[in-house]
């Protein structure tokens, strides 16, 4: 049995039935040649329903106090799994286009997952054209954060086509296999308190902390009220109010597609900007392009809720460690290459802030900035006093082919958690060649978000065309 942290049990406290707090996505993959798909599917569905050696939290059920989520929540083993109801087929009806599995998923996603159960599913999709599967996942935010998320799905994957695996993803030997990978962390000697010198060295690291955030929070104050004349931007001040800021239903729209990762790079490039830039970028220009098909693009900029991956390169165990930063989208500017460089200096002022404190300095600050936003969620006010616009992240993920039992990975499309005041998410993650987006809204506070996807393509086009490029 284990205690969960407070940062992570906050997501249950924040879940409704209106705000699942689950994350996952769709992989999809093509078949190997000659490979019979009935019989493949059925191995896969045989290896993933293993319940021998299961590892955290894929084996864990919560327990509560009396208290229940608002007390100590701590984590046991579950003596009882049943792996059916975690693992799932579906086959989609004919045609099975992308439409109907999209469809599927955004079912899917909408659906709060078993608190009395370990909190994660699988769906094993079939019925789709050109011998392709794919598979849904979802597991609670409590459990996970996009990044420890992708360390699952790549634990699962190979580089080689031709191996095989008899193990489940979910088991202690696939995670110990994995973790192989990674060099061992050097844990320095925990010091005797005895020793004046350690407690010398504790004392500075919390006057560091108090010192380091103290800045940070002058900074975010004096932006916030435009004091200072900064490029930082901040949750709240001057936020226009569009559809995104309603308060959402339980029900889920989910849309998916895939861009080159170098052209997406080049257009960055071409403004001195990052990979991430430009995806803000392409964001900024199809919310824009979105809302004024709606006739309510606002005079003032929409802000996003970037979160920050804080975890060191070998920290495969945290669930979440993740910071935010406030991102200007500049949708109220017309020519894209000034609204570009309005996204960067707002992106560049928040990671020279970030530079300027350690990981922990990062999270207290996060969390101090970060609590109002949880109260208007916990009290359903966030459509009255909306923090943001949207959230858009970036997920770092495989620089190569890979393969699951043989069969092609093509595609990884995140799928994430709109909330009250953002009824939108936007999250994409780097996937060998392509950089592959997916976009989860509220159904009924954003209708047909699915010109979304046409407007990120019409976003780079006009990105590209602006920095005099043409694109691949």
């Amino acid at each position: 049995m284990r205690l969960m942290p407070v940062t992570d049990a906050m997501f249950l406290v924040a879940e409704t039935r209106e705000t699942p707090m689950h994350v996952g996505g769709v992989n999809l993959y093509t078949l190997p040649d000659k490979v019979d798909e009935t019989e493949w599917l059925n191995e896969q569905l045989a290896m993933l329903r293993q319940s021998e050696g299961l590892r955290r939290p894929f084996s864990e059920v919560l327990k509560l106090t009396p208290l229940g989520q608002y007390g100590p929540i701590r984590l046991e083993p579950d003596r009882d799994i049943d792996m059916h109801y975690h693992v799932r087929s579906a086959a989609l009806p004919k045609p099975g286009r992308y439409r109907e599995m999209f469809e599927l998923v955004s079912r899917l996603h909408g659906t709060l997952l078993d608190r009395t159960r370990p909190m994660w599913e699988i769906t094993l999709i079939s019925g789709l054209p050109d011998r392709q599967i794919a598979t849904y996942f979802k597991i609670h935010h409590a459990l996970m954060d996009g990044a420890s998320s992708m360390h699952f799905t790549n634990a699962m994957l190979s580089a080689d086509h031709k191996e095989k695996r008899s193990y489940s993803p979910m088991s202690v030997e696939a995670y110990e296999a994995y973790k192989r990978k990674f060099p061992v962390p050097k844990k320095a000697p925990t010091p005797s308190l005895t020793d004046l010198k350690a407690i010398g060295g504790f004392l500075k690291e919390q006057w560091g902390n108090s010192v380091g955030v103290t800045k940070a929070l002058n900074q975010y104050a004096a932006a916030m009220f435009g004091l200072g004349g900064s490029d930082l931007a901040t949750p709240w001040g001057g936020l226009p109010r569009t559809s995104f800021n309603r308060n959402i239903t339980g029900a889920r729209r989910f849309v998916a597609q895939s861009w080159s990762l170098e052209r997406v790079r080049a257009m960055g490039k071409a403004y001195d900007g990052t990979i991430n830039d430009a995806v803000l970028a392409m964001c900024s220009g199809a919310m824009r392009k979105y809302l004024q098909s709606l006739n309510e693009l606002p005079d003032k900029p929409l802000k996003a809720m970037a979160p920050v991956s804080i975890r060191a390169k070998d920290d495969i165990d945290s669930g979440n460690s993740v910071a935010a930063v406030t991102a200007n989208l500049a949708t109220h500017i017309d020519d894209p290459a000034t609204r570009m460089a309005t996204i960067q200096a707002s992106m560049n002022a928040a990671k020279a802030q970030l530079r300027e404190m350690t990981a922990q300095q990062i999270q207290i600050y996060t969390a101090i900035t970060q609590m109002p936003q949880m109260l208007t969620a916990l009290t359903r006010t966030a459509d009255k006093f909306p923090a943001y616009s949207v959230t858009i992240s970036n997920v770092p993920g495989p620089r190569e082919q890979l393969y699951w039992n043989g069969a092609r990975l093509d595609g990884m499309y995140p799928a994430s958690i709109p909330v009250d005041g953002m009824a939108m998410n936007i999250t994409q993650v780097s996937n060998n060649k392509n950089i592959d987006f997916g976009i989860t809204a509220c159904r009924r506070s954003v209708p047909h978000v699915q010109r979304l996807i046409d407007y990120l393509e019409d976003a780079l086009v006009e990105l590209e065309e602006a920095a005099g490029i043409k694109g691949k």
